[in-house]
């Protein structure tokens, strides 16, 4: 495995290093839906209450404050992503890949100041990264 710079490898697949990578906590889970009405209609009686967000290309839930997203052009075969809070996703990223993750999906802007992006971490795991800024607990 080549480590990249201002990092140490420290196992099979593990490195540390001087980066740090501050996540805020969970903030949204995404679940591949190819069939997106009949997951929609499955989550809407699941949860008791209709999607806030009811578009073609995504519905959203909200859960206890937390986002459940619904998202037919997902794939399938990767499970559920999860997106953790970061106050900068471009800097997370690169924060990540300095630490030998791989980017997954580049950042960029999902809507109403909404930004996203991916890496792959080491181990193969997705690990998402979001900033939303309109994020209220509760």
């Amino acid at each position: 495995m080549a480590v990249p710079e201002r990092a140490t490898a420290v196992g099979p697949g593990w490195l540390a290093s001087d980066m740090t990578l501050t996540l805020q906590g969970l903030r949204t889970v995404i679940y591949p839906t190819p069939d997106l009405d009949a997951a929609k209609a499955w989550w809407t009686a699941t949860l008791g209450v209709a999607p806030y967000f009811d578009r073609p290309f995504y519905v959203g839930y909200s859960v206890a404050g937390y986002e459940l997203g619904l998202l037919p052009d997902a794939d399938p075969g990767e499970g559920a992503l999860v997106y953790w809070g970061v106050d900068d996703v471009a800097e997370a990223v690169r924060d990540a890949v300095a630490g030998g993750a791989t980017e997954h999906t580049e950042a960029g802007d999902v809507g109403d100041g909404i930004v996203t992006a991916a890496v792959r971490t080491p181990q193969g795991a997705v690990l998402g990264l979001i900033h939303n800024p309109h994020f209220q607990l509760g």
